[in-house]
């Protein structure tokens, strides 16, 4: 087998003058969960787009599962399965026959299909609902259904497009714990997302930002290794009162809310604890605890966005 399900190198995709993609590279270990993070219209979608083959690149050459994606699309269509952003069921056919349609569209028929809708059902959770119109079915489980439908013909490799978007965070859990299960079982995903708590949970990622790969590798090694500046975190009474007197100090690139602390970032910043506390004391606001602290996976890309430039064109 071999060791690596997807390889990217130099990937690069233009519409006309504008660039989506630019000069990406990376590959995806057989059997991992690979993260691509990154703000809606950073060129998540685009990337995807190529390696299915839907999108010829314009420079730059990637394989999925040892196919090439330009001259091979078809032989990588059979061994995928995919979940767009959007959706992709259909809300006036109830849970069974969504199954049956998109079974049939994979090309899995008669005990096999059966067996196939069997096992998606239980995965998703919906025994006994087979006959329920896919509409009424709340956000969670129907990104349940899509990703059962997603693999009745038993893929390979599953391409997830911000499977989670606009799904609550209990709903979003429980999908994930079916990824895990997956991966476990020897699928190899990708899944795009731009929530920092799903990104945590991936074995690799790439941060992607302006159609350029920005970080990449483990969480863990990108927390420790591409981090700019020191993080230190401010328990206080009045958080916005403080935010507002930090950023007119002016010291800091990167001072937020996190939940209700606030997190201060920049360099050598415990040599300005002296002036962080008195500022804060003149601003009339009760500071709890103040403490530098590792890096959460939105600092270190908030970071690195300063970094490589905010950007304000929209990207594909």
């Amino acid at each position: 087998m071999n060791q690596f399900a997807v390889e990217v190198h130099d990937l690069t995709k233009r519409f006309g003058d504008f660039t989506a993609v630019d000069e990406v590279t990376f590959s995806i270990r057989t059997g991992e969960i690979f993260g691509f993070l990154g703000p809606n219209g950073a060129g998540k979608t685009t990337t995807i787009r190529i390696l299915l083959g839907l999108l010829r690149p314009t420079s730059g050459r990637a394989s999925v599962l040892g196919y090439d994606v330009e001259r091979q699309p078809a032989e990588i269509r059979k061994r995928i399965g995919y979940m767009s952003q959007r959706f992709s069921l259909y809300d006036d056919l109830t849970v069974g026959e969504n199954l049956d349609f998109y079974g049939r569209t994979y090309g899995v028929r008669g005990k096999q299909l059966q067996m196939r809708k069997q096992f998606a059902v239980e995965m998703a959770g919906l025994q006994g609902r087979e006959r329920e119109l896919t509409r009424n079915l709340a956000g969670g489980w129907k990104q349940r259904l899509a990703l059962g439908a997603a693999i009745l013909h038993e893929p390979q490799m599953l391409f997830l497009d911000e499977p989670t978007a606009g799904v609550d965070p209990i709903s979003r859990r429980e999908f994930w714990d079916l990824l895990y299960d997956l991966a476990d079982a020897g699928k190899t995903i990708l899944v795009t997302t731009h929530y920092m708590d799903e990104a945590e949970h991936c074995q690799d990622l790439a941060f992607i930002h302006q159609g350029r790969i920005i970080a990449h590798g483990a969480p863990e090694e990108i927390k420790l290794e591409n981090m700019e500046g020191q993080v230190m975190e401010i328990d206080c009474d009045q958080p916005a009162r403080a935010i507002k007197a930090l950023q007119e100090l002016a010291l800091f690139p990167e001072v937020a809310l996190y939940g209700a602390l606030i997190h201060v970032v920049g360099d050598d910043v415990d040599t300005h604890t002296q002036t962080i506390a008195q500022v804060l004391s003149q601003a009339d606001v009760d500071v709890r605890s103040m403490d530098l602290i590792p890096p959460s996976l939105e600092d270190v890309f908030i970071a690195n966005v300063r970094h490589n430039g905010t950007g304000t064109e929209q990207r594909l």
